[in-house]
């Protein structure tokens, strides 16, 4: 058991913005965690309902447990990042979301980003000295940041987990499991 699990901390922040999520980027890890007995938290800007996405249509709506402002890495065992193209996107532009992104690398807690949402990882400037994988429009962005990306299902480094795409969740969800069960 870690350290994490025996002070209680089974708590995983999941950070979206309002609208825009790839809905089984963000469903997949949720379910995942929740059947390892760890417990999602969605985080968002704003209270309310967060608006996902199949691809470009609108999907569901998910209740948001907790703002950003009322959140910080401290409460949480790790951080996951689902993608959509405009979910990261608009959180990317949200200072207060970077800096939780930012506080958690630097916190060296364990952080899962798939596909677009690697660019929070970008404007958060943590990706120096990485390997990471992402959607390939993302490859001189990470380059730009100082990052290697790679074209693999999944990528972990240190304590970051990252792959490209919602065919890659199951490689993406056993891997942050593994991650979490490090502590």
């Amino acid at each position: 058991m870690s350290i994490r699990e025996q002070s209680g901390t089974r708590r995983v922040a999941v950070l979206v913005a309002m609208e825009g999520i790839e809905q089984v980027e963000l469903t997949g890890p949720w379910k995942a965690l929740e059947e390892a007995g760890w417990e999602p938290v969605l985080v968002a800007p704003e209270t309310g309902e967060v608006q996902a996405f199949d691809h470009l249509d609108a999907a569901d709506t998910f209740p948001v447990d907790t703002t950003i402002a009322d959140a910080s890495p401290e409460d949480f065992a790790g951080l996951v990042l689902p993608g959509g193209v405009a979910n990261p996107d608009a959180l990317r532009l949200d200072a207060a979301a970077v800096g939780f992104v930012r506080e958690a690398v630097a916190a060296d807690r364990p952080v899962a980003a798939i596909c677009h949402a690697i660019w929070m990882l970008v404007e958060a400037d943590v990706l120096r000295g990485r390997r990471v994988t992402s959607w390939p429009s993302l490859q001189t962005d990470v380059r730009n940041a100082g990052g290697t990306r790679v074209d693999e299902e999944v990528v972990r480094d240190g304590r970051l987990v990252t792959s490209r795409k919602p065919d890659d969740l199951p490689a993406f969800n056993a891997a942050l499991l593994d991650l979490l069960a490090d502590g």
